[in-house]
């Protein structure tokens, strides 16, 4: 008897990569909208593709990277933009628990 070494396929792997790839996307996002990484680790790992969404829906809070830099950061950090910590040195986002 051989033992089976090939059983997932190309289908099965390109499912596995999605999974992945779904799951890393929703934690940047979850990230970026300043809620930290393992709610949105959590959600893609669930949900798939759908936790994806759920995050680009979800809404930022106010200090977060996506209220203060946008929701693409710019390449190489010399954006010229308030920073986060320099966000919430000047009060912004303090009401928020």
């Amino acid at each position: 008897m051989t033992p089976v070494i090939a059983v997932l396929g190309a289908k099965g792997l390109g499912l596995l990569f999605l999974w992945l790839a779904s799951a890393s996307a929703a934690q940047w996002l979850s990230d970026r909208k300043g809620y930290g990484e393992r709610p949105g680790l959590a959600t893609g790992l669930l949900l798939s593709a759908v936790g994806v969404i759920i995050w680009l829906l979800w809404p930022a809070k106010a200090a977060s990277k996506w209220k203060l830099q946008g929701p693409i950061p710019r390449r190489g950090g010399g954006g010229g933009g308030e920073t986060v910590a320099q966000a919430r040195a000047h009060g912004v986002g303090d009401d928020e628990t």
